[in-house]
């Protein structure tokens, strides 16, 4: 059942649910979520959760895609008190654990933050000390998932945001895609063999990819996840 709501963006918005029986999930899984018409006409898709650990709540955050079949009805209309049908935790491998004490290095592309917002809510959950960096690529500040709480100083979280149409005055940097030379300024160097998490649209996560590659980072080091139209 949908416990609440919030707007993070002008097409997006972050979903609370209390799901009896979920027990957690680990940082970086996801969710399939399955819409029944009055027709009978079904329709799943999957989406990242921005929680982790061991609770019946379970938070997910959905950017509204025009001609998708489930995110429009889940920004635009879900409303709290609602049912709604949720399958998971599933996935085991694009995900962190407190265990891990190495670097862990994250670069997310507009909604793609949503796995990775799990791993730093959960590394600050668990006091973790593993150092962690972040790479937020969005369109303009406005485009900002969980910005507030990215905001807030987070101990051993370190944040850098780029912007590829509308950059804030006094930012040095100029409105673009996300560079190689952005990856050697700003994220953890290949010498320390970071855990590297990379999230976001097919051609930005590739892009990523590649370029960590060609920079001498452990292609097996560098995990990604990647999404389409819901």
């Amino acid at each position: 059942m949908v416990v609440s709501t919030a707007p993070q963006t002008p097409t997006g918005r972050s979903i609370v649910l209390d799901v009896p029986g979920w027990g957690g999930n680990l940082a970086g899984q996801h969710a399939d979520v399955r819409l029944t018409a009055p027709d009978g006409y079904q329709a799943v898709r999957s989406y990242s959760i921005a929680s982790a650990g061991e609770t019946d709540r379970v938070e997910l955050a959905v950017d509204r895609f025009p001609d998708g079949e489930v995110s429009p009805y889940l920004v635009d209309d879900l409303a709290v008190g609602d049912q709604v049908e949720l399958r998971g935790p599933l996935g085991g491998w694009f995900v962190w654990t407190p265990a891990q004490t190495e670097p862990v290095q994250l670069i997310g592309g507009g909604s793609g933050i949503v796995p990775l917002m799990a791993m730093i809510r959960s590394h600050a959950d668990s006091a973790s000390a593993a150092p962690f960096r972040l790479l937020y690529s969005l369109r303009s500040p406005g485009d900002a998932f969980f910005r507030s709480e990215l905001e807030t100083p987070t101990p051993g979280l370190d944040v850098t945001w780029l912007y590829t149409r509308g950059t804030p005055a006094g930012l040095p940097r100029a409105a673009g895609r996300i560079t190689p030379d952005d990856l050697a300024a700003s994220a953890f160097p290949p010498s320390i063999s970071p855990a590297v998490f990379v999230c976001g649209p097919t051609g930005f996560v590739e892009t990523v990819a590649n370029a960590l590659v060609a920079l001498g980072h452990d292609p097996h080091r560098v995990k990604t996840e990647r999404f389409g139209g819901a």
